[in-house]
C-alpha cells in the first residue's frame, strides 16, 4: 500500500496548492493545474485501492482502463461532428475549423506516430532520429492535453464561483457587430449584464455599466455605442451607461474601461461580463492589468462552445508562451539524452 499512501500525500499536496491559489487570487490559471493534478491523483488512488481488493477489483480496473481509448474515439467523433456543424452554421474560417481539426488529430496523431516509428526501411541514423522526434511529440502532446483539461475544468469551476451582490461597475466586453447591430453572441453578454444590474443589492448607487468595444474595420460605428443603445433600450438608466469606444481587443477593453471606472470612482468591486468560454482568459487579463474584478460568463450556443474553448486555450498558451516553453524544456533534454544514448549504442 506504499503506492496508495504516496498518491494520498500527493493529492493532499495538490489540493493544498489549489486552496492556497484560490485564496490568493481565483483568477490565476495555474489554479486549474493544481486542481486537475489533485483530481487526477485521486482517480489513480481510487484505481490503486480498487485493484488491491482482489481479482474482481483488478477486472473492474481493467474495464475502466479499456474505456479510455473508447472515450478518445467517441471524443474524436463528437469533435468532427461539431466541426461539420460549425462549418455549416458559421462558415469556413480557421477559428471555425478548430474542433474539426482537433477531432482528426486526436486519433490521427498517435496512429501516425506509431506507423512512422514502426518503419524498418528507414536507414540509420534517420530511424533513430525519427523515433526520438516521435517521443518528443508524444511528451508535448501529453503536456498540452493536461493543460487543456486543466483549462477547461477550471473555466467551469471559476465560472460557478459565488459572486458579490453589489458590484460598483459592470464592464461588458464587445465581440463584434453584424450590419451595425448587436448579434446573438453579444446580446447574451448584454442580457447577463442587465440581469446583474437589475438584481444588484446596492443600498446607495446602482452599478455603472461600461459597454466596451471600438470600431472595427468592417463596422460603421463603435461596438460600445451600439451596446450602450441596447442597454438603454432595455431599461438601463442612461445616467448609468458610460460606453468605451476606443478598444480593439480584450486587453484594451479591460484597460480603457478601467480608466472610465476610475474616473467615476467605481473601482472598488468591478464585474466583467463575457461569454462562458472566455471567462478564464478574461480573468487572467484583468489580473495582469491590475484591475480588481470578477469575470462573469453568459450563455453560449452549445455547438459554438468546443471551437471557442479550443481557440481560448490556444490564446492562453500564446499568452504564456515563454512559461510553456520552459515547462517543455525537460522534454527536449530527455529526448536529446535518449537520442544520444541510442546513437552511442550503435
Amino acid at each position: 500500500m506504499l503506492i496508495a499512501r504516496a498518491l494520498l500525500v500527493l493529492a493532499c499536496f495538490f489540493f493544498a496548492l489549489y486552496a492556497w491559489g484560490r485564496r490568493r487570487d481565483p483568477r490565476m490559471v495555474r489554479n486549474g493545474v493544481f486542481l486537475t493534478m489533485a483530481l487526477g491523483t485521486c482517480v489513480l488512488l481510487g484505481l490503486t485501492l480498487l485493484a488491491s481488493t482482489g481479482p474482481a477489483g483488478e477486472t473492474l480496473v481493467a474495464f475502466i482502463l479499456l474505456l479510455i481509448p473508447l472515450t478518445v474515439v467517441a471524443l474524436s467523433i463528437a469533435l468532427i461532428a461539431n466541426g461539420l456543424v460549425m462549418l455549416r452554421r458559421e462558415g469556413r474560417s480557421l477559428g471555425n475549423l478548430l474542433s474539426l481539426m482537433m477531432g482528426v488529430l486526436v486519433p490521427g496523431l498517435p496512429l501516425g506516430l506509431l506507423r512512422i516509428a514502426g518503419y524498418h526501411t528507414i536507414p540509420y541514423p534517420w530511424n533513430v532520429c525519427i523515433r526520438a522526434l516521435s517521443l518528443l511529440v508524444v511528451l508535448v502532446v501529453v503536456y498540452l492535453s493536461v493543460a487543456f483539461v486543466s483549462f477547461a475544468v477550471y473555466s467551469v469551476v471559476y465560472g460557478r464561483t459565488p459572486r458579490v451582490q453589489c458590484p460598483s461597475a459592470i464592464v461588458i466586453l464587445g465581440s463584434g457587430l453584424i450590419n451595425g447591430k448587436v448579434p446573438p453572441l453579444l446580446r447574451s453578454r448584454l442580457d447577463r449584464a442587465l440581469d446583474i444590474y437589475r438584481n444588484s443589492d446596492c443600498a446607495d448607487d446602482r452599478p455603472l455599466l461600461v459597454p466596451s468595444g471600438g470600431q472595427g474595420a468592417d463596422e460603421d460605428r463603435a461596438e460600445g455605442q451600439a451596446m450602450a443603445e441596447y442597454l438603454v433600450e432595455h431599461d438601463a438608466d442612461p445616467r448609468d451607461v458610460q460606453p468605451e469606444t476606443k478598444s480593439a481587443n480584450t486587453w484594451e477593453n479591460i484597460n480603457f474601461s478601467a480608466e472610465i471606472i476610475s474616473q467615476h470612482n467605481r473601482s472598488d468591486q468591478c464585474f466583467v461580463v463575457t461569454n462562458n468560454y472566455h471567462v478564464l482568459r478574461a480573468a487572467s487579463l484583468t489580473r495582469k492589468a491590475g484591475v480588481k474584478a470578477i469575470v462573469v460568463g453568459s450563455a453560449t450556443a452549445k455547438y459554438f462552445v468546443p471551437s471557442a474553448f479550443i481557440r481560448e486555450f490556444v490564446a492562453i498558451i500564446s499568452q504564456h508562451r515563454w512559461l510553456n516553453a520552459l515547462a517543455c524544456s525537460p522534454f527536449i533534454a530527455l529526448t536529446a539524452f535518449a537520442l544520444w544514448e541510442s546513437l552511442q549504442q550503435r
